[in-house]
């Protein structure tokens, strides 16, 4: 091989990152119903991408939103997953892939009566930073109506909109709660 060549530079970034992560590895926050498990932050892949892990208890819907900066791809791999991607509606199971891509409406749901899990990569990096501040204030919160102002001003600096949009119609149709509801 040449100095400085394409396998040079592929072995500098290997070197510098970890080669394995553990199943156990990474810090972990609970949502009240959703979990997020921190693998491969954008530190890691030069913000091309980060690797998080959604344990959701069952019956439990993410609110609707939306991401103005990055697509998520979503894996299934334990249990029922129901998803709503602007006008279209889903259930997958494990070895199936989501795609929310960003501009569009979309929201999640544990459809089976165990836990599910989910591994989520986030396209471009960064937007791993919104759950961990958003465990900080699930954490700190003095009330509900202080956590969901919270969410929403971590939203505008993560540019993530939340809407009420198919919540009643998912929940009564589904039997779902939100998250954060007892």
């Amino acid at each position: 091989m040449t100095e400085g060549s394409e396998s040079d530079t592929w072995e500098a970034v290997m070197a510098a990152l970890r080669f394995v992560v553990e199943p156990d590895e990474g810090n972990s926050i609970w949502l009240a119903g959703l979990g997020v498990d921190f693998k491969i932050g954008g530190e890691d892949t030069g913000n091309q991408f980060s690797i998080v892990e959604h344990p959701i208890e069952p019956g439990r819907l993410v609110p609707p939103h939306v991401h103005s900066r990055e697509d998520e791809f979503t894996y299934v791999l334990q249990g029922r997953v129901g998803a709503r991607v602007g006008d279209h509606e889903a259930t997958a199971g494990p070895g199936s892939y989501l795609i929310k891509p960003r501009g569009i409406l979309h929201t999640v749901w544990n459809a089976g009566p165990e836990p599910a899990r989910v591994l989520e990569i986030i396209s471009p990096a960064g937007f791993e930073g919104f759950f961990e501040e958003l465990g900080r204030a699930a954490e700190t919160a003095a009330d509900p109506a202080e956590f969901l102002q919270r969410r929403a001003e971590l939203g505008e600096q993560y540019g993530l909109g939340f809407s009420d949009e198919w919540v009643a119609e998912l929940t009564a149709r589904y039997g779902l709660k939100l998250l954060g509801e007892p």
